[in-house]
């Protein structure tokens, strides 16, 4: 971590309870789910699936946030800002938040609109397919955005998800002066593809611009953004215009570019495949935590291989085992 700061990692994300249940593929046609995708969806579509899913449970979740209680699990300093609603699922982020030891003090919203939540359907082949009702996620405030604390981050890490509204867009840009202006490392993860389709444009003026330092991606989302089919070429002409360039390829493992040299590794082993919601969110806390402590690229690609495994070994998009011990036994 910097000398001068107090948290390793900043995040400003969304503040979303994910709402887990098991179906099959009949129930995602019937339903008009597209398998794999994350759709954003509106408070009566919300009250409809829930009425009309299996049995269920509730896990804090949304993108940055996941990212922070893994590199919180693997021992670094991290701060959230997001925004719950004062109601039961706000409570429950906010709590689970904190006992993973990130400090969380945006104050809630109103009851309306409620704390964000994410329902997500596992297929028996472990593709979760994502419906997100962002509720008071939406209406982070740029105000939210205190200076010092992002000048007390070493990195600042956003998520496109969060990409979708007014509001919490100028948090984010906000957020992306002060980091600037005080010297700290910028992070974005491009989130989906779906993401990706909605804000091409944005984003690419974003990292043209210089503004980001790490970018985070999958294949798809990469060859999306450059609108090239080919995968290399794709990697290629974004790693120009980015510091560090971080590429996740499943079961392919992952691909790290840094001033012109690629650096790759390959998946970790992974016993049974149960649920793959926060996979890449994971990554991006190995990922970081290594980059935090100077550890080489290889390295840094290595621990985001075993956070990933770890979250996929289960359901949720939370560790449940310890990490650092995970990694040591990986690494030494």
């Amino acid at each position: 971590m910097t000398t001068d700061a107090r948290y390793d990692i900043v995040a400003i994300g969304n503040a979303i309870v994910d709402v887990i249940a098991q179906a099959d593929d009949v129930f995602l046609d019937e339903e008009q789910l597209v398998k794999g995708s994350m759709a954003l969806i509106d408070a009566q579509r919300a009250q409809e699936l829930y009425r009309d899913m299996g049995p269920a449970r509730e896990i804090s979740g949304g993108s940055g946030a996941n990212t922070l209680a893994g590199a919180s699990t693997l021992g670094q300093q991290c701060a959230l800002i997001a925004q719950v609603a004062d109601d039961q699922l706000g409570e429950v982020f906010a709590h689970d938040i904190r006992a993973t030891g990130i400090d969380f003090d945006v104050p809630p919203l109103g009851k309306e609109p409620p704390t964000a939540r994410c329902l997500i359907f596992v297929t028996p082949d472990a593709q979760r397919t994502m419906n997100t009702f962002l509720g008071a996620s939406q209406f982070l405030p740029a105000t939210a955005v205190h200076a010092d604390l992002i000048a007390s981050g070493a990195i600042l890490y956003l998520e496109g998800y969060l990409w979708d509204a007014d509001e919490p867009k100028a948090a984010m840009a906000l957020g992306i002066d002060i980091a600037r202006r005080n010297g700290r490392k910028v992070a974005f993860t491009l989130s989906d593809g779906f993401c990706v389709d909605r804000h091409r444009d944005e984003f690419a003026d974003l990292i043209k611009s210089g503004k980001i330092d790490i970018l985070f991606s999958n294949e798809d989302e990469i060859m999306s953004l450059a609108q090239i089919k080919d995968f290399d070429a794709a990697v290629d002409q974004t790693a120009a215009q980015v510091e560090t360039l971080v590429v996740t390829r499943g079961e392919n493992g992952a691909i790290a570019l840094q001033n012109g040299t690629r650096f790759e590794v390959g998946a970790e082993p992974v016993d049974k495949i149960v649920d793959t919601t926060g996979a890449g969110d994971l990554f991006a806390a190995g990922f970081l935590s290594g980059y935090g402590e100077d550890r080489s690229m290889e390295d840094c690609l290595t621990i985001g291989a075993v956070a990933a495994a770890e979250v996929i070994s289960h359901y949720g998009a939370r560790p449940e085992a310890d990490l650092k011990a995970l990694v040591k036994q990986r690494l030494g």
